[in-house]
C-alpha cells in the first residue's frame, strides 16, 4: 500500500511532551478478527492505538493476543479505563494500564485515556467522576486524555486540572451519528490550550475531515473502522480525511460570502460595439 505523502514541513501532534506524526488514533476493539485489526492499524499510519485494560486483563472476545499482535516498538499505547463507573474504578485501571505499557516495554509512558461511563446505555460519560478522577490521576504523574461530553466549561476545567488533552465526543460512542455536537467542540476548540481530539461517533471520511478543518488537534476512531465492511479501506481513508481536514485548516479556507463572485477577471474582456 502507498504511503501517505507527507506534510512539506513538520506538523506534530504534540500530547505531554511527545510527538506523533500522524493525527488519527484508533481503537483495538470490535474487529472480527486480530489479523483484520492489523492490517487496518497499518493502513491507517496511526502511532497511538488505545487497549482496553479490564478487557485485555479478562481475556474478553477478540482481546485474546492483543498485545503480542502490536508492535509495541512502532505504536505508542493508550491504555483505557473502559468499563469503569467510578472515579475510584478509574483511578485503580488506569494504575493497572501503567503496568500493562511497561510490560509491552514502554517504561515511560504515563498516558491514560480516561473514561468513566456509569451509564450502560447511552454511554454518556460522568462529569463529576471524570474530573476527580483526573484530579488524582495528574497528582500521580499520568498523562491524562479525558473522554468527555463536548461541554466547553468541563473541558476548561480538566485542563485547569493538569489534563494532557481533551477528548469530546461527536456523538455518543459507536453510533456513527457524526458531529452532533459540532457548536460545542468548536467553542472547546477556540478556548482550548491542550491538544482537542474528537472521539466517538464519527462514522465515515467526510465527518473526519470536517472535525480537523473545525481545527480539533487529532481524531480518534474505532468503530468506524473496525465495523466497516471493509476496515483496512476504511482506515486508509480515515487517514487520508484526517489529512486533508488538518492540511486544508493549515490552508485557509476561501472566505463565505453573501454573493457570487466571479472566478474570472472582468478587465479585457471581449465586448460588442
Amino acid at each position: 500500500m502507498t504511503a501517505i505523502a507527507p506534510l512539506t514541513s513538520r506538523d506534530d501532534l504534540v500530547i505531554a511532551g511527545r510527538h506523533f506524526r500522524s493525527r488519527l488514533m484508533t481503537g483495538t476493539g470490535k474487529y472480527p478478527s486480530l489479523e483484520t485489526m492489523q492490517a487496518s492499524l497499518e493502513a491507517s499510519g496511526c502511532e497511538i492505538v488505545t487497549v482496553a485494560v479490564r478487557r485485555v486483563q479478562s481475556g474478553a472476545p477478540g482481546h485474546g493476543g492483543l498485545m503480542e499482535a502490536i508492535d509495541w516498538n512502532r505504536i505508542w499505547m493508550l491504555p483505557n479505563t473502559a468499563g469503569c463507573a467510578t472515579a475510584e474504578e478509574a483511578v485503580r485501571v488506569a494504575r493497572l494500564g501503567r503496568e500493562l505499557a511497561r510490560l509491552a516495554g514502554q517504561e515511560d509512558n504515563n498516558f491514560v485515556k480516561l473514561e468513566v461511563i456509569p451509564d450502560s446505555r447511552h454511554l454518556l460519560p460522568d462529569p463529576f467522576g471524570t474530573l476527580e478522577a483526573a484530579e488524582q490521576l495528574v497528582k500521580e504523574g499520568f498523562a491524562v486524555l479525558p473522554y468527555i461530553n463536548a461541554d466547553p466549561l468541563l473541558a476548561k476545567r480538566l485542563e485547569e486540572a493538569g489534563c494532557a488533552t481533551v477528548m469530546p465526543l461527536g456523538s455518543p460512542i459507536g453510533s456513527g451519528q457524526g458531529l452532533r455536537n459540532a457548536a460545542n467542540i468548536a467553542l472547546i476548540i477556540e478556548n482550548a490550550g491542550v491538544p482537542v481530539v474528537v472521539d466517538a461517533g464519527l462514522g465515515v471520511p467526510s465527518e473526519a475531515a470536517q472535525a480537523m478543518e473545525m481545527g480539533a488537534d487529532a481524531l480518534l476512531i474505532n468503530s468506524a473502522i473496525a465495523l466497516a465492511g471493509d476496515p483496512p479501506a476504511m482506515a486508509r481513508a480515515m487517514a487520508l480525511a484526517t489529512e486533508a481536514g488538518r492540511t486544508a485548516l493549515l490552508a485557509g479556507r476561501l472566505p463565505q460570502r453573501a454573493e457570487a463572485r466571479a472566478s474570472s477577471p472582468l478587465e479585457g474582456r471581449v465586448t460588442k460595439h
